[in-house]
Formats: structure tokens, C-alpha cells, sequence
């Protein structure tokens, strides 16, 4: 039935996209009729609002009569029954991975997949996350597909595919040996997931690499091989793959290029070498303590904690997987007290894009102590202020034309965003209400 669902949206879609076709050189006014807005930055939602949108962007927000006096001639999009917001962000996403519980599923897709077969599955992915009403993804690097994940940002910006707005950090770098596919058989070279790097000049060479075949975030894996300490200890540690220097060159040479950086670590020592290598955001989290806590507070560094992935391969992986989710749940309601900026991220593509809904995290984030509106900021507002777009993330005049709408409240059932209504990206609506 799902699957059904999801090959009927582009005829729908074509007739839309048809029917919004404005005069050359004119700009289509449209004028929404919001129930109620979440406007991704207020603490609480506002009754019967009007936003007018002209081309791409929204040019007016307030209230429902006042902007429908000022915009006689726009089309009208009627969501007076619907919750509106803005369209959510997904910070952490694997468009090139269809699920990797087990070492197995993982060596599948990278030895028995083209690069070419899997850009196809990619480009289906992102239009099941724009389905779902993400707007905006960063996608955190294509696990031996190379560049693809450049070339499927490119195909959605040049209008060839439906999609979110991608941000593509490419390859991720981790030492020779660190990351699989390891074989114990040495005469074989298998695909690597990720770009092999060693020493400081090579740190720096790979982003220049990554970069310049355009790369907007840089990634690395700062840690491998968790495992709890012995009590009283009961902390998850792991072991650190890069030395400081070499993760110091990485974060060093791209921000000096301008591009911000993301360390997967999962353990606790992972996270302290990530940290005092600078980095933007620490990835997974999962063995936060309290001291390391303090210094994300203190320095600002978000944390993308990706719990629906914890879960979901927490039984197929067994050992250590097992317990990590509760670790990451003490540690996620002790960070939401410390003030730690906690955005919102999934690792899709870690899970099958098929089976799982993105915004299931969502309620994670609920059950783990935000409030719905909490919950709603960090994968919004927050969101933007991660990737650095101040354009998305929040519904004002001036900001990209995101949008998405919900029947229910999601203040009083978050689960309200895994069912959404309609959704708009520049100002072209792609699932109509």
C-alpha cells in the first residue's frame, strides 16, 4: 500500500506543477490560508494567519484578513483546517544507504550495487523525504558512492527530481583500516565506505578534495570499538581512530575553506578528542557525560543524537548496541538540562527510507523530555541555525517559501508530523492538501 502511495505522487505532481506555472518574468502570488501557524521560532502557534507567497519566498505573515486584503489577486491555498509550519529539517541522513543493522546488509549494497543503481535509490530517497514533509537535509556522506550525493543536490536544484534542499558532505574520512568493508584476506582491495586518511597532510589534502568536488560539510569518524567500562565506571567509552593532530588538521582546514565539520562518536572518548578538535557537531553522542556535556554547552557545538537509528539496530547488532540506547537516553535528558544545543537528525538510510518515517524522531524526543514545541525548534529553527541557513527553518517574510501542514495538533501529538498534509518547497507545492 505504502509503496503504491508513493508512485502516485508524481502524476500528482506533474498536474500541480503545471497548474502553478506563472506568466514569464511575473512571480506566481499564492496566498495560504493557515488554521493555525507554528512559525518555528514563537513558543506558542497563532490562530487564522495569512502568508503570501511570491515566487520562492514568503513575502507577508499575519493576520488571515488583513494579508488577504492586500492580495486580491493570488491564488488561494486553503489549509484553514491544518496546522502550518515550517518545513522540517533532517540534519543527519544517508541518501546512498538502504538500512545497515548488520555487517551483511552493509557489504551487500557497497560489493553487489553500482554507484549508477544506488544514485537511482538515492534519488527515490529524497523524494520520500520530501513526501514526508523534509524540505531540508544534510546528508552525511555516501558510504562508498563517491560524489553521488553532489550529483542527486544538483539534479533536485536544477528542478530534474523532487527533492529536499541537500547538504552533501561526500566521502567522510576515517584512518586505513578503521572502517569496513575490512577483509581479512590481504590480497583482496575491497570498496572503502569511507576515504581512507593518514597523517596530517592527508587530512588536509581530503578536504581540499571533498570541497572541491562540493562538499558543503566535511565528516569524520572520531571513534570505533564501544564498549561500557566496568562499574563504577558504566560509562560507554570507545577507541579514538584519528591522533589530535590529524583531527585537528581536518576541522582546521575546513573551516578555513569555510565549511563546517561533523565527527561521528559514539563513546565517550570519541566525543572528548572531537571536541578538542573543534568540531560543529558530534554525531550519534551516545556516551556523553556530564562533563563532556558542559563543554558542548559551554562552546556551543550541537548534538545530533539520531535515536531512531539506535533503536532500530539495537536488536540486529546485539553486544554493546544493545544497552547503548539507554545511555543515550539518560545523556539526551541530561543535556536537554545543561542547555546543550540538541538538533534534530536521524541517520535515515541507517534505517531503510521504505519502512521507518524520518519524523518518528520526533516523538523520541518527547518520550525523552523535550516539549512538542522543543521538539518541533530542533528540527526546524535549530535546524537552520546547524547548517547555517538563516533563510529556512522558521515561516517570516523573507524566508524560503518551506512549508508543511498537519490535521491534528502536534503540540498535543507530535506523531501529528509523521502524517503530513501538504508540503511546499520554494514556493511549489509538491503534496497538495
Amino acid at each position: 500500500m505504502r509503496r503504491l502511495a508513493i508512485l502516485s505522487v508524481p502524476l500528482a505532481l506533474s498536474a500541480t506543477l503545471a497548474a502553478q506555472t506563472p506568466r514569464p518574468g511575473q512571480p506566481e502570488a499564492i496566498l495560504i490560508k493557515a488554521g493555525r501557524l507554528i512559525d518555528g521560532r514563537s513558543d506558542a502557534p497563532q490562530p487564522s494567519v495569512g502568508i503570501l507567497v511570491e515566487g520562492e519566498r514568503i513575502k507577508t505573515v499575519g493576520a488571515l484578513a488583513q494579508v488577504q486584503g492586500q492580495s486580491k489577486a493570488a491564488r488561494v491555498v486553503d489549509l484553514s483546517q491544518l496546522v502550518v509550519l515550517p518545513g522540517l529539517i533532517d540534519t543527519h541522513t544517508h541518501l546512498l544507504l538502504q538500512g545497515d543493522p548488520t555487517a551483511e546488509s552493509y557489504e551487500q549494497q557497497l560489493l553487489q550495487q553500482s554507484t549508477a543503481y544506488r544514485a537511482i535509490l538515492g534519488a527515490r530517497n529524497a523524494r520520500i523525504a520530501l513526501e514526508h514533509g523534509f524540505t531540508a537535509l544534510r546528508d552525511l556522506e555516501t558510504e562508498g558512492a563517491m560524489y553521488a550525493d553532489v550529483d542527486i543536490k544538483r539534479a533536485v536544484a536544477n528542478a530534474e527530481i523532487p527533492g529536499p534542499r541537500i547538504f552533501a558532505a561526500t566521502r567522510a574520512m576515517a584512518p586505513t583500516g578503521m572502517y569496513p568493508i575490512v577483509s581479512a584476506n590481504w590480497e583482496l582491495e575491497l570498496p572503502h565506505g569511507v576515504q581512507p586518511v593518514d597523517g596530517v597532510d592527508q587530512a588536509r589534502l581530503a578536504v581540499r578534495e571533498q570541497v572541491a568536488h562540493g562538499a558543503d560539510w566535511i565528516k569524520y569518524y572520531s571513534d570505533r570499538r564501544y564498549y561500557f567500562g566496568p562499574p563504577p565506571d558504566s560509562v560507554l567509552h570507545s577507541w579514538v581512530n584519528f591522533t589530535d593532530e590529524e583531527a585537528k588538521a581536518i576541522v582546521d582546514e575546513a573551516h578555513r575553506l569555510g565549511r563546517r565539520v561533523a565527527a561521528h562518536a559514539i563513546g565517550s572518548d570519541g566525543i572528548a578528542a572531537a571536541l578538542r578538535a573543534g568540531v560543529n557537531t558530534i554525531e550519534h553522542g551516545d556516551g556523553f557525560t556530564d562533563s563532556l556535556l558542559d563543554v558542548a554547552a559551554a562552546r556551543g557545538v550541537y548534538w545530533v543524537p539520531t535515536v531512531t537509528v539506535a533503536l532500530y539496530v539495537a536488536a540486529p547488532r546485539g553486544g554493546v548496541w544493545g544497552p547503548i540506547p539507554a545511555a543515550q537516553k539518560r545523556a539526551f535528558q541530561h543535556a536537554l538540562k545543561k542547555g546543550v544545543k540538541i538538533v534534530l537528525g536521524t541517520d535515515v538510510g541507517g534505517f531503510p527510507w521504505t519502512e521507518v518515517n524520518q519524523a518518528k524522531e520526533f516523538e523520541y524526543y518527547v518520550q525523552y523530555g523535550m516539549t512538542p514545541m522543543q521538539a518541533i525548534k530542533s528540527g526546524t529553527s535549530l535546524a537552520a541555525e546547524l547548517l547555517g541557513q538563516p533563510d529556512l527553518g522558521a515561516v517570516a517574510p523573507g524566508m524560503y517559501a518551506d512549508l508543511v501542514a498537519v490535521s491534528g495538533d502536534p503540540l498535543k501529538d507530535i506523531t501529528e508530523l509523521e502524517r503530513v498534509k501538504f508540503v511546499m518547497k520554494g514556493g511549489v507545492v509538491y503534496l497538495p492538501p
